[in-house]
């Protein structure tokens, strides 16, 4: 028998083999720091047979794929051993892998605490250096329930009697150890192979998410390959807490959400000077780039969201409103009639654009046409998803479609590539990973049309020499998109702005243009955000930055405050002339000692508080203190107004405390 490397090379063998003995005729090195394999793209632990001509990946903790297989190894393997050996009469449920860690779902005697954890984690390092192998069996579906069945594992019981297709139920064994665990692997092969951990957290959880099962308790953890990696990572989760922007939001009185709008910002004047800011920026840069802004419904008919395509695949995300007059009489029904006819809050602004596209006739010399809006978007996104400014149901999109030719496909992506990195720089954020995410199982248009727009984004990154790495089946429905993940302040990444082309929503729509040849042609349409939605950008800034904008954004520019009673009327004029110049300034007359104020003001994350005292007042200067920097400057009052108006005219960044 053979197998196929990744390289395209292949190994010859004389007997049927598994991926450990693949990974030996490799190197030593290799087989050693093994953990996994990919058999024909397919993830399997090191011992399962390979079978013949199959293309074989051998994985390491340094693969993403190898570290998720550790981080659910010490799930299955290490924590609900910990669990079944310090309460016996615990339960186990399930125990998958998550973004950056891992959780179990176990049902308790009595309930345990934050207390608790500290102890469980003892136990699991107690468990990891015995160092015992892990072995894998396979049950028929008889022996497995009876086996958990004798050991009062109903939940593992449940889900083999809910697996109705299979009669081959795989259990792994840790060494001579009486623990065994349900488990659709791969695992580690011993747990030598095991890094770095913490237990971070217990939440409540039902059982298959339903409310009306019982309640669980969820531990949650985190698994990395080193201790280094490990407390670099809770380093980061640290500043994270602190940055959280509901947490700095409302110290800086930006906005609030509450109960009876789920999902929708009420913001604050302060905050509502960063949209406005933000709002009108983009729009100054997208003018300059060729861009016409337009303005479209908010309640669209049906027919519109049956025709692109949005109907059938999202319309459990969209609001639907029934086109019909309601009955106004207390005691009858809802509606006079069943309703035949059905409107939408739109989720998106694109087919609405193809209405104003198809609005008199186009011809070749009028394309590309770059249409913006900043278009208010409602999704009905469930509850529990629902997460501050980061996911919300009523969004404002910096939103733009772009109708083009097959031939200006090029330039027209390159051309939003160059205004996306000039409009991230202008924020510091410099460090960006480019995707190029392909075509999803549920799509449309056919697999021809699919090739040619997969093939046109990839060219135009490689003629602009940008790196960039493909994301299988991640695509849009209608079309390959650019994902752009920045890294922000603290390490963390983030997906901001798409670009995606579409070939299929103009033919779906009827969208066309007259070519040169006297003939209708489809248009091509390049559906793109740069900041992506208003609220998400925002609440990324708050963290990424700690509430410390620069001052272009900042919604207080300038707090002035007199020393003494005696200097406020001194103070009041200079509010009265930095108002008249465009500054953001607010007066603080209070009774207070200046140091309290100063503080407070700092704490509020106002960019500069000015001081008057006597000396000041007599020498017309003003004594400042800015917002990061741990030191404070004299000025005179023109001055200090000058270098104000220049750091606003030039958007600097912030100095970083």
């Amino acid at each position: 028998m053979r197998v196929v490397l990744p390289d395209g090379s292949f190994k010859e063998f004389e007997t049927n083999v598994n991926g450990l003995e693949v990974a030996k005729t490799i190197s030593t090195s290799l087989s050693k720091a093994a953990v996994a394999v990919r058999v024909n793209g397919e993830l399997r632990d090191l011992s399962d047979p390979v079978p013949d001509n199959a293309q074989v990946a051998i994985l390491t903790s340094n693969d993403d794929d190898g570290l998720d297989i550790m981080r659910h190894t010490i799930a299955a393997q290490v924590l609900a051993r910990a669990i079944k050996n310090l309460y016996p009469k615990a339960r186990l449920a399930i125990g998958p892998t998550i973004k950056d860690g891992f959780y179990y779902d176990i049902a308790f005697e009595n309930n345990i605490s934050l207390d608790d954890l500290e102890k469980i984690e003892k136990e699991m390092h107690r468990i990891i250096k015995e160092g015992h192998k892990i072995e894998k069996k396979v049950y028929n579906r008889a022996d497995a329930i009876a086996l958990f069945k004798e050991r009062g594992e109903d939940y593992k019981v449940k889900i083999i009697e809910d697996t109705p297709d299979s009669d081959a139920f795989q259990i792994y064994h840790q060494g001579e150890t009486a623990f065994i665990d349900l488990c659709r692997g791969p695992h580690l092969p011993s747990l030598a192979k095991i890094g770095a951990f913490k237990l971070t957290k217990l939440a409540g959880a039902y059982w298959r998410g339903n409310s009306q099962n019982e309640m669980l308790t969820r531990v949650y953890g985190t698994a990395w390959r080193t201790q280094e990696e490990l407390d670099a990572y809770l380093h980061q989760i640290e500043e994270a807490e602190k940055r959280d922007h509901r947490k700095i939001g409302k110290e800086m009185d930006l906005f609030h959400l509450q109960e009876e709008a789920q999902g929708s910002v009420f913001w604050h004047p302060h905050g509502f000077t960063i949209y406005r800011e933000l709002e009108a920026y983009i729009r100054s840069k997208i003018y300059a780039d060729g861009y016409v802004e337009v303005k479209t419904p908010q309640l669209m008919h049906s027919k519109f969201w049956e025709a692109s395509g949005h109907w059938d695949k999202y319309r459990e995300n969209m609001f639907v409103v029934p086109d019909v007059v309601p009955n106004i009489e207390l005691d009858g029904p809802v509606f006079k009639e069943e309703p035949k006819e059905f409107m939408a809050l739109k989720p998106m602004n694109c087919p609405a654009h193809v209405q104003i596209f198809k609005h008199g006739i186009k011809s070749y010399r009028d394309l590309p046409i770059r249409m913006a809006e900043m278009g208010c978007c409602h999704r009905n996104e469930a509850h529990g998803a629902l997460h501050g400014l980061m996911r919300v149901r009523q969004m404002t999109q910096d939103d733009a479609h772009i109708f083009c030719r097959e031939d200006q496909i090029g330039e027209e992506v390159k051309r939003f590539v160059a205004l996306f990195k000039d409009v991230y720089s202008d924020f510091g954020f410099t460090n960006i990973k480019l995707l190029l995410a392909t075509r999803p199982e549920k799509r449309v248009g056919t697999d021809e049309t699919w090739d040619k727009a997969e093939k046109a984004m990839a060219d135009a990154l490689n003629e602009l020499g940008l790196e960039f790495e493909y994301a299988p089946g991640e695509g849009a429905f209608y079309g390959p998109k650019y994902e752009f993940h920045l890294v922000d302040s603290i390490g963390r990444s983030w997906q901001c702005g798409t670009c995606q082309l579409d070939f299929n929503l103009p033919e779906r729509l009827d969208a066309s243009y007259m070519g040169a040849d006297g003939a209708r042609h489809r248009p091509v349409m390049i559906h793109r955000a740069v900041f992506g939605t208003f609220e998400r950008f925002i609440g990324l800034l708050i963290e990424s930055t700690a509430g410390i904008f620069p001052l272009w954004l900042s919604p207080v520019h300038l707090v002035i405050s007199g020393v003494t009673e005696a200097n406020n009327p001194t103070a009041e004029a200079l509010v009265a002339k930095f108002k008249k110049e465009g500054i953001r300034v607010e007066f603080d007359g209070r009774n207070e000692k200046i140091s309290y104020k100063v503080r407070e003001h700092m704490n509020a994350k106002v960019t500069y508080v000015g001081i008057i005292g006597n000396k000041e007042q007599e020498e017309g200067t003003i004594t400042v203190r800015r917002l990061g920097v741990n030191t404070q400057e004299t000025f005179t009052v023109d001055e200090f107004l000058a270098k104000m108006k220049e750091e606003i005219s030039s958007r600097a960044l912030a100095p970083q405390a």
